[in-house]
């Protein structure tokens, strides 16, 4: 499920974090860095949960209503659409998002005003009037819904964004990454039967999880001497005015760059310049764009950055 660009993120962060606190050991930070990436795969769970929540709150609604002293016609013959939602009732039974769930305590039963705002939400949306009165019934307008919900209701949410804050640091930036990986996982149901196991696991494969670990050890590692090449090309700059999140990116890029010979050096550039222009100042991409490419261009020719594999020897 993580990408390797949430994974360069959070070790980017988390290198951030190591060297703004120099009594952090490297064992630390780097169990903090795989903290903070569970905590993304827990909020991939929690995502999931939040439309059963939701669909219970409007059902005790419609219940309330029946209740009431001179119920309407509508309060007696509700749209039962919504609750009846087929993929959302498929989730409620699907035994591997329930066992991660309950074994890392994950819910949202204390968070009432929230899972009030976003049903409030919802309902004046113009994407839930038109699903609810769509003549069209069946578990494929279900679906459908529920990916509109996450992609166009809930990713808007400034009331989930602030509550997500509140809850967790190392959900700051992972709203946006992590819906659309639900929604990836929930174009794969095929039907309110399909028993299939969707859900992602955490890594795509062992691969990235070492990536992850060597990517932040080896920065770590040659911190001393990829500040120092990072200082012999920015010679026109006082490197200690340069920002700290500029060294760090670039630092980063150049563990990449000589310590992964299977990616293609093309990739590692667009990556740490994408980085750079979410992280740091305004200017920062074009500047660290034009330092790594004359590192590239030089230790290229010197042999200290070799690429292997099949389409990578001109990557």
């Amino acid at each position: 499920m993580i990408s390797r660009r949430i994974i360069r993120t959070k070790v980017l962060q988390i290198l951030y974090a190591h060297v703004s606190s120099p009594e952090k050991t490297i064992t630390q930070s780097e169990s903090e860095l795989h903290f903070s990436i569970r905590k993304t795969y827990d909020l991939y769970h929690l995502l999931f949960a939040i439309l059963g929540e939701i669909s219970d709150f409007a059902s005790d609604r419609i219940e309330s209503r029946k209740m009431k002293n001179l119920p309407t016609a509508d309060d007696l013959n509700p749209n039962l659409r919504f609750i009846n939602n087929r993929l959302i009732n498929r989730l409620r039974s699907d035994k591997s998002l329930n066992d991660y769930l309950k074994s890392n305590k994950l819910n949202w039963s204390h968070y009432p005003d929230l899972i009030r705002g976003i049903y409030a939400t919802m309902t004046e949306s113009e994407l839930y009037k038109e699903y609810i009165s769509s003549p069209v019934d069946d578990f494929q307008n279900d679906r459908q819904f529920c990916e509109n919900f996450f992609g166009n209701i809930l990713v808007n949410s400034d009331l989930m964004l602030n509550e997500l804050e509140e809850q967790s640091i190392y959900w700051n930036d992972d709203l946006d990454f992590t819906i659309s990986m639900v929604i990836k996982t929930i174009k794969k149901f095929k039907g309110a039967d399909d028993q299939n196991a969707y859900l992602m696991s955490l890594y795509k494969d062992e691969e990235d999880q070492q990536f992850t670990t060597k990517l932040f050890r080896k920065a770590i590692i040659n911190n001393v001497e990829n500040r120092k090449i990072i200082e012999n090309y920015t010679k026109n700059w006082d490197v200690d005015r340069v920002a700290i999140m500029d060294i760090l990116i670039m630092q980063l890029a150049l563990t990449e760059l000589i310590e992964f010979p299977s990616i293609p050096v093309k990739v590692t550039l667009n990556e740490y310049i994408e980085l750079a222009k979410y992280y740091s100042t305004n200017k920062s991409s074009t500047f660290i764009n034009g330092v790594l490419d004359r590192i590239t261009k030089d230790f290229r020719e010197e042999g200290k950055i070799v690429k292997a594999g099949r389409g990578l020897l001109e990557a």
